[in-house]
């Protein structure tokens, strides 16, 4: 590690010579830095808001619950009386509250629209239930409310929370593979372009040896050119797709779906590591196609 630093660090304009300056070789890897960096950017920014809408729906379910009550309209009040009388004798039940037709309109005007007529149609009664820090027997619950209000339906939001952690923990997992695969991509890529200067010039390379130019030095310019084009294109990859998060919809416009959706706070510094990622991922694929290629070179 300490040799690669120096090869960054310390140059060598002679050595420098030995690969040109322009050519395909120069745009195709700085392109190719700049593109995989642009979209490392987008993955780990939909992971990263993948990963908080999902805890923030989780939160927002924990420690609550609702009952659902079906009953017709002459028992409908009897029956919710019945369920509010059971919730506020169980222990663990911090609050409970009967929903008001105000409030279920609410809840259905995303999908049936603001003038539904909650009070005309036969809806269940929904209460909110609010758990303490102890907790409740959600079994028991089920069987007090059986025995008192039959119309009654616990729902304590376990079935919603286990899919949103299973959802958060595997599309955290995709955004890690994107970003190893588009690393991979990247490796290859200047790997092709490495060679392809190489190849380009191997009467320069046989020039060097006749002169006493070891392989460490010839490979050492390669490296050099080709990791710092890398770092360059990957700056300019990651200012592009911050740029691109930052002009993503802010929430009121993009809804419900987007809550969330690019960096927050301090993970406005997290692109900031791509570029020297790319660098490091350059600089060990261009020195193992360096070399490889001055052993086919005679």
């Amino acid at each position: 590690m300490i040799s690669a630093l120096k090869i960054l660090l310390l140059s060598d304009r002679q050595a420098d010579r030995v690969v040109p300056p322009t050519g395909h070789t120069a745009w195709l890897t700085t392109f190719t830095a700049a593109a995989m960096t642009f979209l490392a950017v987008f993955a780990l920014a939909l992971s990263l808001a993948s990963g908080r809408l999902a805890a923030r729906w989780s939160d927002a379910l924990a420690n609550t619950a609702t009952i659902r009550i079906s009953a017709p309209p002459d028992q409908m009040k009897q029956q919710t009386d019945a369920v509010l009388a059971v919730l506020n004798t169980t222990p663990g039940i911090a609050s409970a509250r009967a929903l008001t037709d105000d409030e279920q309109r609410k809840l259905l005007s995303p999908w049936f629209g603001p003038d539904l007529p909650v009070e005309a149609l036969p809806l269940p009664r929904l209460v909110e239930v609010t758990e303490d820090d102890a907790g409740y027997d959600s079994e028991g619950l089920r069987q007090r409310l059986l025995a008192e209000a039959p119309g009654a339906v616990l729902d304590d939001h376990t079935r919603w929370r286990r899919p949103l952690a299973t959802a958060a923990a595997r599309l955290n997992l995709l955004g890690g593979l994107s970003i190893l695969l588009i690393a991979a991509t990247m490796a290859a890529m200047i790997t092709l372009a490495a060679n392809a200067a190489l190849a380009a010039n191997a009467q320069v390379i046989r020039v060097l040896r006749l002169v006493g130019a070891q392989d460490d030095y010839i490979a050492a310019a390669f490296v050099r050119r080709f990791t710092l084009r890398s770092v360059a294109g990957a700056l300019i990859g990651a200012g592009l797709g911050m740029i691109g998060v930052a002009l993503l919809p802010p929430v009121d416009e993009a809804g419900g779906f987007l809550t969330g959706l690019g960096f927050q706070g301090a993970g406005w510094l997290l692109p900031l590591v791509l570029p020297p990622l790319a660098g490091v991922v350059a600089l060990f694929a261009t020195r193992a196609a360096a070399f490889r290629k001055l052993r086919e070179v005679q």
